[in-house]
């Protein structure tokens, strides 16, 4: 029905069929074309929920005061194996984060065509580039060589191997993709299911609970700031990406075949046992209280959780959370939401601060 509304002596036509048929248009993929990024009427409400959540979450790594750190790592009282895991740590998200943030801007912002979805998924690539810069931030603080981490992020092999399991699909996508065909849409579904479950939901998560467990220590309080910080935003991620799947599964049923969905079973198996070899390198030896073999129960968990989130089977039935200390540091009853279908409302950054240390 055309709706006239009249200005004076000039009328102007407003057709609501239009409107509605451009509401019916906004897909994950093979939408409406628009170049206008109008973002209303809305159809992707958790999208611009997640945006305005993770917006109120911004924070800067020059906030963070790291003199104590300074003070540890000039000291005598930090160990060889507690150095290697901040190292490693700084080795390794130096330049993962960098390459989550461009599998979304190269990859997956370009293939989506809803504006809500392109808006969320500019503010998840705004904070990769704040998280890699908090790693900047870390090197010049500590007085870490810069060479070494490059050196450590292209010869240490497991991290090589860890990289180059994303970077492979990543690489494979930045060309012109027909999304009409059945093995491109299932492409783009096992990437956001890649980087979203695998790798921030996944792989993360060993140097997380390392870090996190030195901070609860009382060391390297800053650094260990700065990783609760990135670890809030991570959980944002990890919906965003989760939601992006399963919308695009329930607009195109056809990629939800039996062979798919033994494929992401074993894209994460793959993803469990190259986390798993990593861990043994960053704990070599038994350190800060706690071993490699309950870090890889751990990513077993984990691993898990992803995996019931996306509806499917878990890899290791009845895992459990080896490390109930690390679930309270890494604040995993608000993750818990997530796995609900609920938006969590987090606190600011400037919050948090205060939070954190109740925590403790």
């Amino acid at each position: 029905m055309e709706k006239i509304v009249t200005i004076g002596n000039r009328q102007f036509p407003l057709d609501a069929q239009k409107a509605e048929l451009a509401y019916q248009g906004k897909k994950v993929i093979n939408g409406r074309k628009s170049m206008t990024f109008n973002l209303l009427p809305l159809k992707y409400q958790w999208a611009y929920d997640l945006y305005r959540t993770m917006k109120a979450n911004h924070w800067e790594p020059e906030e963070i005061q790291m003199q104590k750190d300074v003070e540890q790592w000039r000291s005598n009282e930090i160990s060889q194996n507690e150095r290697w895991i901040i190292m490693m740590g700084i080795g390794y998200f130096s330049a993962a984060e960098g390459i989550v943030g461009d599998n979304i801007q190269h990859v997956v912002r370009e293939l989506v065509t809803a504006p809500e979805l392109k808006l969320v998924l500019g503010r998840h690539a705004h904070e990769e580039n704040i998280h890699a810069d908090s790693l900047l931030y870390m090197i010049s603080s500590l007085g870490i060589n810069p060479h070494e981490c490059e050196a450590m992020f292209e010869q240490i092999p497991t991290i090589v191997k860890k990289n180059e399991f994303v970077t492979n699909i990543s690489g494979n996508m930045r060309r012109d993709l027909d999304l009409s065909k059945l093995e491109n849409k299932q492409l783009l579904a096992r990437n956001i299911f890649m980087f979203g479950q695998c790798m921030e939901g996944t792989q993360f998560y060993g140097l997380f609970g390392m870090i996190l467990a030195l901070y609860r220590q009382n060391k390297f309080p800053g650094v260990g700031q700065m990783f609760r910080y990135t670890l809030r935003d991570e959980s944002n991620h990890i919906e965003v990406f989760r939601n992006l799947f399963m919308d695009l599964v329930e607009e195109n049923p056809d990629i939800w075949t039996q062979d798919f969905r033994e494929e992401l079973v074993n894209t994460m198996r793959e993803a469990v046992a190259l986390e798993k070899e990593f861990i043994r390198d960053c704990l070599p030896v038994n350190a800060v209280g706690l071993s490699a073999d309950e870090f890889c129960q751990y990513i077993d968990f984990i691993a898990d959780r992803r995996l019931a989130g996306c509806g499917l089977p878990a890899l290791s039935p009845g895992a459990s959370n080896p490390l109930p200390w690390l679930a309270e540091m890494m604040d995993l009853r608000k993750e818990q939401n997530f796995f609900e279908g609920k938006v969590t409302d987090y606190q600011k950054s400037s919050a948090l601060v205060q939070s954190s240390d109740d925590d403790l």
